[in-house]
């Protein structure tokens, strides 16, 4: 059994693929949104914690099927894909990255 999960609590090469994933609302992808929590890949299996900006997310569905997508996609060994879906900690906008905010005018 191999597992790979790394300091910052995300496999970087899930990060690196959910970047592919783009709130179709924001169009910014759900990395630099803060959405992603962390990640873990086992065995073949693909973990990933992550939030919505609100429990009430429109997008919810079509965010876990492009996340679902996007793994099976760029990680060859990724055979299934686990999505936590967990709203603690709340999503906060200080949570986006530099480029996130930059791109909705939040400096």
């Amino acid at each position: 059994m191999t597992t790979e999960k790394h300091a910052t609590g995300s496999d970087p090469r899930v990060t690196e693929a959910l970047r592919q994933v783009v709130d179709p609302e924001l169009g910014i992808n759900i990395v630099d949104l803060g959405l992603v929590y962390g990640s873990e890949v086992r065995d073949g299996q693909v973990h990933v914690t992550m939030t919505m900006t609100t429990p009430a997310c429109p997008m919810e569905e079509l965010l876990m099927e492009m996340v679902h997508s996007a793994i099976l996609r760029e990680l060859s060994e990724a055979r299934s894909v686990e999505v936590d879906l967990v709203w603690d900690p709340p999503w906060k906008p200080d949570m986006m990255s530099q480029a996130a905010k930059a791109q909705l005018g939040r400096t």
